[in-house]
């Protein structure tokens, strides 16, 4: 025995309807934006290698011509390895990695030559106790200060080459003005290999974490909108099709909420060190993108969710699909087209409007206004309950993305 259950239809926007968005159109289209992209990604991958290798070409004649190895010598060695270790794909990691290799190196030098001096009017004996005795606790202290998040996270690097410079200037066996000559050196040939590297990658065909980033996010948006519309295509088609639409919305749902938070810190924290003005002149919301990610990865566990309604044993009757039909659509539809342009907005830096008022309308048509009574009434109730928790999930990702635009002044 079934009920026939009320739903509030509001009326048809052209903006919202089914039709507005094919899914045959939309899959074709995000599939060619996937091939230009995949085939960019190539290009920008093939230009690294070409920079890489023209760099130590530079950095190579150091060796190569007279002239320049009788003023580098051996030191020459630093400037190749410098730029083996520090030349990275996104301009932002070489950037940083170049200055805190830069700046461990000029810290550790300059406190393993103080050691040295200090050290060496003590005797032999005291002049053993005393090294010693720093190396280990200047070593252990900077070790522990790896383990702090926030050092951890930015500064790794730097700290590692500082421990390793000092250690190298400390327990050396050289008198202090041969010391203060290698590291003069040493450090010049770091400079060199440096400034090589920040010349070829920042003017040179760069590649910014901060677009990747703009990128990675509107890419997750347009995602969870096709999954969205494909969820309720599943659900309202027959049976031998149903199948086949949620494997794909289940694999997209499953590719963001399993989508990595560690490469979204590492661009984010590659970002930071790029020039200001880049994407965002003097304002930098890095920890605004975080954000959204993570409220991104919680919406696709809700749209994951869906997938028990479609493989649930109590299904509704054809009728009361019928009776839900039109209202669902048009959710899901209005739904998508709301994702979209909040991907759109962050990947072309323009202010989005919160669609307040239009989500909320959304509920109403998703209220049940009779009690359920039915196995099949609580089938659709869970379905709609679902549908009206992932509306509540697209409202706050909207006020996210319109607070986002304020800070970054899109």
């Amino acid at each position: 025995m079934s009920t026939t259950i009320d739903i509030i239809h509001v009326s048809k926007r052209s903006s919202v309807t089914s039709t507005s968005h094919p899914k045959r159109e939309t899959h074709s289209f995000i599939a060619e934006i996937g091939f230009f992209r995949k085939d960019k990604k190539y290009n920008q991958k093939l230009i690294h290698s070409f920079k890489v290798g023209f760099a130590l070409v530079l950095v190579s004649l150091l060796y190569i011509l007279d002239p320049l190895f009788e003023q580098v010598g051996e030191n020459a060695m630093w400037a190749i390895m410098t730029i083996e270790v520090i030349f990275e794909f996104f301009a932002g990691a070489t950037l940083s990695k170049g200055l805190l290799r830069g700046i461990g190196t000029i810290l550790g030098g300059g406190l393993g030559c103080l050691v040295k001096v200090l050290a060496n009017n003590m005797g032999k004996t005291g002049n053993t106790v005393f090294i010693g005795t720093l190396i280990f606790m200047i070593s252990a202290m900077a070790t522990y200060c790896r383990f702090i998040p926030t050092i951890n996270k930015r500064y790794d690097y730097g700290v590692m080459i500082f421990i390793l410079t000092f250690n190298l200037v400390a327990a050396s066996r050289l008198s202090d003005p041969v010391i203060l000559e290698l590291v003069h050196k040493r450090l010049s040939a770091v400079g060199m290999g440096f400034s090589v590297c920040i010349f070829i990658s920042l003017l040179i065909y760069p590649s910014w974490a901060s677009d990747e980033l703009l990128y990675l996010t509107s890419s997750k948006f347009s995602e969870l909108a096709c999954c969205i519309e494909e969820c309720i295509e599943a659900y309202f088609s027959i049976d031998c099709q149903r199948e086949s639409h949620s494997i794909v919305y289940v694999n997209s749902c499953k590719s963001v909420l399993h989508s990595e938070s560690s490469d979204e810190s590492s661009l984010v924290n590659f970002a930071r060190w790029e020039p200001r003005g880049v994407n965002f002149g003097f304002c930098n919301p890095w920890e605004k993108y975080q954000q959204i990610h993570n409220l991104l990865r919680e919406l696709a566990s809700m749209i994951l969710s869906l997938e028990g309604c479609l493989r649930s044993p109590i299904q509704p009757s054809t009728m009361m699909r019928e009776a839900i039909k039109e209202p669902c659509e048009n959710v899901g539809s209005l739904l998508g087209l709301v994702m979209r342009e909040l991907g759109e907005s962050i990947m072309k830096k323009k202010k989005c409007q919160v669609m307040v008022p239009e989500l909320q309308s959304l509920k109403l048509q998703l209220m049940l206004p009779s009690t359920s009574k039915t196995i099949e009434d609580l089938a659709i109730a869970n379905l709609l309950f679902l549908l009206m928790e992932i509306v509540d999930k697209v409202e706050v990702l909207s006020k996210e993305v319109e607070s986002l635009g304020e800070v970054a002044g899109f």
